[in-house]
């Protein structure tokens, strides 16, 4: 089957926060953007209150499998899960837990059934789900939990930050800056390069990625006179992925290699911690920054924002973040390489 042929589902996310606003207000700025034809899994009765709450003119109704995408364009169809949301724009309910991890779930289920081609989800509160005994440290990994229960695999998931003019990956990401140099080892840069090869072939249509791998150290150690891990960790891991025919270069800098005629010698920048790699990310593409999850059988991508709980009932959300994560979703779809085994390398 054709994957450039299906929609892209897009979870509700956290209802008490922006995601519902955004998502409607990217549907109203589908055609000035050029998104692919998108639904939503959720609640059809919490869309249709938001939208007659912020005053956005949009049409909701219930999402056909087997409609044609042609009819996307005419209404917002929203695939209803049979729960309705408790929360309120601003506001959180524990008891939404369950329909916020439950269009989750249906997302993975309908991207394996082939009527979906990609999994696009809004920003979740993961506070409230833990406290409702959500068991996965994040949505990411909640997603390759799912993902192996319908392959029976357990891939890898990497976190890649993409802006216009930037992507990111950071090797260790979630752990106190303290713990990174125990974190860190050679072994988990080279898997976190072969997937960011294999993804940047398969999913952006970059045929020989240029990886550029960050040092740990300040000016990546200076020879080892500020810090070891840059020669003991790093190098060997860089030299493994050269050996595999990959390009790379490094350990660089992280304060040189961000600048614009730095930038134009890579694909990819990977960095060896959270901050190293999310700060020149942010910087270059605070609003209209994606997170896309590689390595896993399905595209996925999410804005680069939480849940802004803050302002969620102000109807003033930027939608550029949710914007861009369904347009780079449907780009990733029509660069897919099916046949480029993500074991290439």
């Amino acid at each position: 089957m054709d994957i450039a042929s299906l929609p892209i589902a897009v979870t509700m996310g956290e209802p008490g926060g922006i995601g519902p606003e955004t998502i409607l207000k990217a549907w109203l700025s589908r055609h000035s953007f050029n998104l692919s034809p998108f639904f939503v899994i959720g609640d059809p009765a919490y869309f249709d209150f938001c939208a007659k709450q912020f005053g956005l003119d949009v049409q909701i109704c219930d999402y056909d499998p087997d409609g044609k995408l042609n009819q996307m364009d005419h209404a917002l169809h929203v695939f209803d899960l049979g729960s309705r949301v408790k929360a309120t724009p601003g506001v959180m309910v524990q008891e939404d837990c369950e329909i916020v991890s439950g269009a989750i779930v249906n997302a993975v289920k309908i991207v394996f059934a082939n009527k979906a081609s990609a999994i696009t989800t809004a920003p979740i509160n993961k506070k409230v789900l833990y406290d409702s005994g959500f068991s996965f440290p994040g949505h990411t990994e909640f997603l390759a939990g799912l993902a192996a229960e319908h392959t029976g695999q357990h891939d890898t998931p990497v976190m890649l930050l993409a802006g216009p003019e930037l992507k990111t990956i950071p090797v260790t990401i979630h752990i106190p800056l303290a713990d990174v140099p125990s974190e860190l080892t050679t072994e988990k840069i080279v898997k976190v390069g072969k997937i960011a090869a294999a993804d940047l072939h398969r999913r952006f249509g970059i045929h020989q990625p240029r990886l550029a791998i960050s040092g740990l150290n300040p000016h990546a150690g200076e020879g080892g006179s500020i810090g070891k891990e840059d020669i003991n960790i790093i190098q060997p891991a860089i030299q493994q992925l050269k050996d595999l025919g990959l390009i790379v270069t490094g350990p660089l800098s992280a304060d040189t290699m961000f600048h614009a005629s730095a930038r134009a010698q890579y694909d990819v920048a990977i960095c060896m911690y959270h901050d190293q790699a999310l700060i020149p990310a942010k910087t270059l593409s605070f609003d209209d920054g994606v997170n896309v999850t590689l390595g896993l059988p399905f595209i996925r991508s999410s804005p680069d924002h939480g849940t802004a709980l803050d302002i969620a009932a102000r109807g003033i959300a930027n939608p550029a973040s949710m914007i861009a994560a369904i347009k780079m979703a449907g780009e990733m779809v029509s660069h897919s390489d099916l046949s480029a085994s993500k074991e290439k390398y």
